[in-house]
């Protein structure tokens, strides 16, 4: 009896792995798989349909494309799909993992004929590692060096023929010869509400998701122009509707877990209110410089920079002068606060 009770204990949580399995594998399935399915980005998917077609009718590989833009707009899902479009093997790498030449000659040299190679944050590759690319993308050649000092030797070895498809969220740190080497550069920009709109749809019928057309468009209202962020926010409605007993998602529903989740209108969560409300009451009126707000705030200086102020500074709601960060009028008007003139109300 006790055997069979512990047989039917682990089924149970075989099943319930299962489960939560399939629920991962789901939501990791939320990315789009093909152009058709792909939303936004017309002009860019246009481009793409024109270069993929063109290789796919030649009978070659794809040229090399470079992907730029903001965290979070697609870039690593236009990757998957160019391997998918092309038919080939698809590898994944980052730039801060290709840290010595040896890691991407090892990589390069496991490569199948018409594989697409992914970097992710190509900016971030080493110099070293920049030159071992060079060839590699001209030539599909790969020089080893072997041995140290006068016994030191060179030798070359052939590359199946592969594309490279690079992402990067800060194109001015590509270095220029690098940059060049792609036959194909694409800029992402910020989406519209309608089409983040669509997405948060799509991702709710992937997830099983009663969704609302009203509260879709309140999900895209507060997704800051992200795919990543509409599907995140989707996730927790999602959870919030299902602790509360909630079978449909309506904007009601979704309006409430987003205010419990601390997501306003704006978009913005705590810490981007933290920063608004820094700049508009203890240092209003008054530049402040990003040190200062960093600790202030009580977060690391490039983290504010880099994951706090690029959508401050698209949403109006802050500037950079050359003296610091300044709050703008919009911004007062966001958090109900009267601004200050002269150091006084």
């Amino acid at each position: 009896m006790k055997h069979e009770l512990d047989l039917d204990q682990l089924s149970d949580h075989v099943v319930a792995a299962d489960a939560n399995d399939h629920e991962r594998r789901t939501e990791a399935s939320l990315r789009p798989q093909t152009l058709e399915d792909f939303v936004g980005q017309r002009d860019l998917v246009g481009h793409l349909r024109i270069v993929l077609g063109s290789a796919r009718a030649r009978n070659q590989c794809a040229d090399h494309l470079l992907f730029a833009g903001p965290p979070g707009l697609g870039k690593t899902s236009l990757a998957s799909i160019v391997a998918s479009e092309m038919g080939a093997g698809f590898r994944v790498t980052s730039g801060p993992v290709l840290s010595r030449p040896g890691d991407l000659a090892a990589l390069l040299t496991d490569l199948h004929d018409g594989d697409v190679l992914f970097i992710d944050e190509l900016h971030r590759l080493s110099r070293t590692v920049e030159e071992v690319l060079y060839p590699a993308m001209e030539d599909l050649r790969l020089d080893v060096m072997i041995g140290r000092g006068p016994s030191a030797r060179s030798i070359r070895l052939d590359l199946p023929n592969f594309t490279l498809v690079g992402a990067t969220t800060r194109t001015g740190l590509v270095a220029a010869p690098l940059r060049d080497r792609f036959g194909f550069i694409g800029q992402l920009d910020l989406y519209e509400v309608e089409e983040l709109t669509e997405i948060a749809s799509r991702s709710a019928k992937l997830l099983d998701v009663a969704l609302a057309p009203d509260a879709a468009t309140l999900i895209a209202s507060r997704s800051r122009g992200t795919p990543r962020i509409a599907n995140r926010l989707l996730r927790r409605v999602r959870d919030f509707a299902s602790v509360r007993g909630h079978s449909d998602v309506t904007e009601d529903v979704a309006r409430d877990a987003l205010t419990l989740f601390g997501v306003d209108e704006f978009g913005l969560d705590k810490i981007d209110r933290r920063i608004l409300t820094l700049l508009c009451d203890q240092f209003a009126s008054q530049p402040v410089g990003l040190t200062t707000l960093a600790h202030a705030c009580g977060e690391e200086p490039l983290t504010i920079e880099d994951a706090y102020e690029p959508y401050l500074l698209r949403s109006g709601l802050m500037i950079r002068t050359p003296r610091g960060r300044v709050a703008t009028e919009r911004a007062y008007e966001h958090l109900g606060l009267q601004q200050r003139h002269d150091g006084l109300f």
